[in-house]
């Protein structure tokens, strides 16, 4: 019988993609894999270190593997395993942790799966983590996430990811042009392109700083793949969106309109103090750019609350700046101090009980602004790509412009497009629709 190995990931998509390379190196040993929640000989936790709340989550998750089989084998990997692995390391159970460039090669160190009393740690220095590895993820049926880069060479006074990741680097154009394809063959209709700074790519692409390509190269030539019907950009810098990379999006074949554009904070004495790229001015100029040439598009927004040295002032400079701005949704994150950056040894802190008021006031203009483009929307023609899921008796779908709808549940409409008119919003929030003919689009 062959050995079982289960994966729990947490964090960002680029966390997914990667799980999904490493459980594909499993399966090439022979290994089975299977759900988190049955018994395995080994368990792999892909962890994140960018919230609290991740590092916390860690040691329930290793108590969940040793619920389902005391005597199974339990690795650590990813960005709080390069951060922080002799930590882990001495959280009961842990037998091996591997750092940022060791997590790819971790059949390698398997020889023996026998408990450890405390956890092996293999951990380069994040300086020699300078070669890429690329991944895909293909979490449902659906959609696939596509990794075309890692690290990060900047320096925001907040962030661990560099430390964690490493400088950036990217996969080479002809092996992204690969795995979309081989994503292809599977019948997945749309692409989630990921990375950590995903707007810096074709640095390092051949293993030095050499640009032979950028960002919109790769976007010109995903977008002439075959068999791909969606290509979705998920979060890129302000600074890195170039006008021409909106404006050839505008027209693209394959390539929705939704982009996740982190801000962080709308003031800019608060951007300066997380040493940002970019002032409120250019956000601005990018959101304006995309609703001038695609109206319908969908424009999310990454936001921090409670930096050090966010006054009041500062904050409703945020509120206001968000409220007026023409987005659909935010991302809040409540700042929370990580060893090792400038921003922790900062003064001025704010205390975690007006962090959370903040939070609160944030994820609450969220609620509303994404009503206000759920509305804007209504009596508009849509293609819906639907899942796998069904939840409570309904199937959900995306549109191009990312509104979220739902039908009564039907297993026939599972990954597939079709045209659709936004009727109206349900009491959930979600969004009704009647289908505009019975034709299949994909």
């Amino acid at each position: 019988m062959n050995k079982k190995v289960a994966f729990y990931t947490l964090g960002c998509k680029l966390n997914f993609s990667e799980t999904s390379t490493i459980a594909r190196s499993f399966e090439g040993e022979g290994f089975d894999r299977v759900d988190f929640s049955e018994k395995a000989d080994i368990y792999v936790i892909n962890t994140c270190s960018v919230t609290e709340n991740a590092d916390k989550r860690f040691k329930t998750i290793v108590k969940q593997a040793q619920k389902s089989n005391s005597d199974a084998f339990t690795a650590a990997v990813g960005c709080y395993a390069q951060l922080k692995p002799e930590q882990l390391a001495a959280v009961d159970g842990v037998d091996l942790v591997l750092g940022a460039t060791e997590k790819f090669k971790i059949t390698d160190y398997l020889n023996d799966l026998t408990k450890n009393d405390r956890g092996e740690v293999h951990s380069c220095e994040i300086e020699d983590a300078d070669f890429y590895v690329g991944s895909y993820a293909i979490g449902d049926r659906t959609r696939a996430f596509l990794k075309v880069q890692d690290g990060c060479d900047y320096k925001c006074t907040y962030c661990t990811i560099p430390l964690a990741r490493g400088i950036s680097r990217s996969d080479t154009l002809q092996n992204v042009l690969q795995n979309a394809t081989e994503i292809a063959t599977k019948g997945i209709k749309e692409i989630v392109l990921t990375g950590v700074n995903i707007g810096d790519y074709g640095k390092g692409e051949f293993g030095n700083k050499k640009h032979e390509h950028t960002f919109l190269d790769l976007v010109k030539a995903l977008d002439e793949i075959e068999g791909i019907h969606r290509l979705r950009i998920s979060s890129i810098e302000p600074n890195l969106l170039k006008n021409e990379t909106i404006d050839f999006v505008s027209k693209s074949n394959s390539f929705v309109p939704h982009f996740h554009i982190p801000l962080q904070s709308g003031s800019d004495d608060v951007l300066k103090l997380m040493r940002r790229r970019y002032l409120s001015n250019l956000y601005i100029d990018r959101v304006s750019r995309i609703k001038r040439t695609m109206p319908h598009a969908c424009i999310g927004v990454d936001v921090i609350v409670g930096f050090p040295g966010e006054t009041d002032e500062h904050f409703l400079e945020t509120y206001h700046f968000l409220n007026e701005l023409d987005i659909s949704y935010l991302h809040v994150f409540t700042y929370s101090e990580r060893d090792n950056t400038l921003a922790a040894e900062m003064e001025n802190v704010v205390p975690k009980n007006i962090r959370s008021k903040r939070s609160k006031m944030l994820r609450g203009l969220s609620a509303k602004k994404r009503r206000a483009f759920y509305e804007s929307q209504i009596g508009s023609v849509r293609t819906v790509l639907f899942e796998g899921e069904n939840k409570s008796g309904y199937i959900h779908g995306f549109t191009e412009n990312y509104v979220k709808v739902k039908a009564p549940w039907n297993p026939e409409l599972i990954n597939t497009l079709h045209e659709v008119e936004l009727t109206k919003i349900d009491e959930d929030g979600l969004v009704r629709f009647e289908f505009v003919s019975d034709k299949i689009l994909a």
